[in-house]
């Protein structure tokens, strides 16, 4: 296995408007809004974005963003070191014959908010034909998640997993299995709403929440890794990302497993795509039941027609704010960082027949 580093630059290119206009047919839906619990994060749906922040608006923005990370500004100010990033778990060796593994381990160097991901981001392309990139979206979440991690542990691969805050606090334990398991975290805002129909500060608190909220949970440092709900992205919240060096993800793939629900036409659509691409990005839910279902046979199929998955590390964790970190206290209500697993706190000691 070979080891490499994408270094990220400055400057993200920023998608025109009209990709905000367009609402694809089977954009993400929010889990809540099918047939999940009613208790998901609140849904949204597809509207025309609003007018462009006014200039001021979004310079205002971004120098927020770095002011509160100690970012160089014109004065010549120094930008405190960022915490080391999480070591990559290796793991125990791979007890399937060959399994899909791991081809390659690549560290981002999130600074300036590079974007990745060629449906909205141009500017780097780090894939060689034939290697995918595995991403799900939307958890933690009982039963499917670790179902995702048993399918993706017995093909001893890895993936990347942007966590939606409300989740992440509902089920820690389950985000923890991920991180121990040694793939990627990084967020998804704190209730997948679409940031187009909020104002820039109330976005920023859906995304700053949304990172303290998966901080919290974890108790550890994770990702400076970010992706859009609905892969909808407000410019002056790519420049507020950019402020903050939060590398952003769109895809390459869209599998629609959201709108799909059906194992085997799962596979059969992301193998189309794919084979017609060649390489990328691929974006799955590990909140859909449907998806853990399917992935047993989807690495299958990707080990068989010789696809190799590249694994997403970053340079540095993710800072979180400590306003947003004292709000997610009072949310969680006595934290999750240093909780026990509930199983060690209550257990049953006897059944009624």
């Amino acid at each position: 296995m070979r080891r490499v580093v994408v270094c990220g630059v400055g400057v993200v290119a920023l998608v025109s408007l009209g990709i905000f206009a367009t609402f694809m047919p089977g954009s993400h839906s929010e889990p809540g809004s099918r047939s999940e619990p009613s208790n998901v994060a609140a849904g949204h749906a597809a509207l025309l974005p609003p007018p462009p922040a006014a200039p001021q608006a979004v310079a205002a923005l971004a120098a927020a963003g770095r002011a509160q990370l100690g970012t160089p500004a014109d004065n010549g100010a120094i930008k405190a070191p960022s915490p080391p990033a999480p070591k990559v778990v290796a793991g125990p060796p791979c007890q399937t014959p060959g399994a899909l593994g791991v081809a390659r381990v690549v560290e981002i160097d999130t600074t300036g908010g590079p974007g990745f991901g060629f449906q909205h981001f141009k500017a780097y392309d780090f894939l060689n034909p034939g290697e995918v990139v595995l991403t799900f979206d939307d958890g933690p979440w009982p039963i499917n998640t670790p179902a995702v991690l048993a399918a993706l542990a017995a093909q001893c691969t890895k993936a990347t997993f942007f966590s939606i805050g409300k989740h992440a606090v509902w089920h820690p334990e389950i985000l923890k299995q991920v991180a121990a398991a040694g793939h990627t975290i990084g967020s998804h805002t704190w209730s997948h709403v679409d940031l187009v129909k909020k104002s820039p500060a109330d976005a920023k608190d859906e995304i700053e929440k949304g990172i303290s909220a998966v901080r919290a949970a974890l108790g550890a440092p994770y990702a400076p890794f970010f992706r859009f709900p609905e892969l909808r992205h407000p410019p002056e919240m790519m420049t507020y990302l950019e402020g903050r060096n939060i590398a952003m993800f769109s895809t390459d793939l869209d599998s629609f497993d959201f709108k799909i629900k059906n194992p085997d036409q799962i596979v059969a659509s992301v193998m189309t795509k794919l084979k017609k691409d060649g390489k990328g990005i691929i974006l799955m839910h590990d909140f859909q039941r449907a998806t853990a279902q399917a992935l047993p046979e989807l690495l299958s199929e990707l080990k068989t027609n010789g696809y190799k998955v590249v694994q997403l590390t970053a340079k540095t964790s993710i800072e979180t704010l400590p306003e947003y970190d004292a709000m997610m206290s009072q949310e969680i209500k006595g934290g999750t960082a240093n909780a026990r697993p509930t199983a060690s706190v209550v257990r049953t000691v006897s059944e009624g027949n």
